[in-house]
């Protein structure tokens, strides 16, 4: 049943609208799930350490994230995961489910860095990454992400959400291959 389903990997720092475009993009699918990789992330209680100081709890969290992904696949969803997924992330994903019959598209949402802390300040207090964004953003600049898989969004607006969706779904430069 997973034949022509497409796995969705939504990426890039914090506050460049992830979050916005991810849930645009799973209710526009006829048959999706939403996976957020933070919600995933957190489900580890007790002894959860920092995914990105972490290898074990960065394995964790991405064998978490390829089982759910391969049921909702097996039952017939596209999926849309929402997390900060580097280059080697999105390859180490697409070798998983090479068993599966999907198509694999990994987008990296990106906005300047004064754009970035801007659109972090709006965020209710408690959910301010402050640093960790510029922090991220060089992280990105250095994993050696191929310039096909940005998405530039520094210049849009909520409104422009509709046409990013849709360049997600349709631009075939984001195909993982």
């Amino acid at each position: 049943m997973e034949n022509g389903r497409t796995v969705y990997l939504l990426s890039g720092p914090a506050g460049v609208g992830k979050s916005t475009t991810s849930t645009e993009l799973v209710n526009r699918l006829t048959h999706s799930a939403y996976l957020s990789g933070d919600d995933i992330s957190h489900m580890h209680r007790n002894g959860r350490e920092k995914p990105w100081e972490s290898e074990r709890e960065h394995d964790l969290i991405w064998h978490n994230i390829l089982h759910l992904t391969r049921n909702f696949v097996r039952y017939g969803s596209d999926v849309v995961i929402d997390y900060i997924i580097f280059p080697k992330d999105a390859e180490w994903l697409s070798n998983q489910l090479r068993d599966f019959a999907v198509t694999i598209k990994y987008v990296v949402l990106w906005a300047d860095k004064d754009t970035l802390v801007k659109r972090d300040a709006l965020r209710i207090e408690e959910e301010r990454m402050g640093e960790r964004c510029l922090i991220l953003f060089d992280e990105f600049l250095q994993s050696g992400l191929n310039q096909k898989h940005l998405l530039h969004t520094s210049l849009l607006t909520p409104h422009d959400i509709q046409h990013v969706v849709r360049e997600i779904e349709t631009d075939n430069r984001f195909k993982h291959i």
